[in-house]
């Protein structure tokens, strides 16, 4: 089993498609529904075997919740908060380009 790259509180962004957001889960390997991952297209389904990211996601229309496999995403180096209407739920604040999780997710 690898280790996460990315961890809770860093801002990515997906390597294909245009939205950003904050890591506030990890999941070692594919834990979603087949279904869903089905619903990806063939070439650029990835690969069950690595770490999956719960994030909470925006783009330039609007806020949700995204699940990510960590060969489609990569470090967002904007600077820029996450304007997501649930970031204040999971994380107490903002510094130096992470947002801090609350205790409640570091047990």
């Amino acid at each position: 089993m690898r280790t996460a790259k990315f961890q809770i509180g860093q801002i990515v962004k997906h390597r294909f498609f245009p939205f950003r957001g904050v890591i506030f889960d990890v999941d070692p390997t594919f834990s979603n529904t087949e279904e869903w991952w089905e619903a990806i297209p063939e070439d650029i389904r990835p690969r069950k075997d690595q770490p999956f990211y719960h994030l909470l996601a925006e783009n330039s229309e609007t806020s949700y919740i995204a699940y990510v496999s960590e060969q489609n995403l990569v470090i967002d180096e904007s600077g820029d908060a996450v304007s997501h209407p649930q970031v204040d739920d999971l994380f107490t604040g903002f510094e130096d380009g992470h947002y801090v999780p609350r205790q409640s997710l570091t047990n």
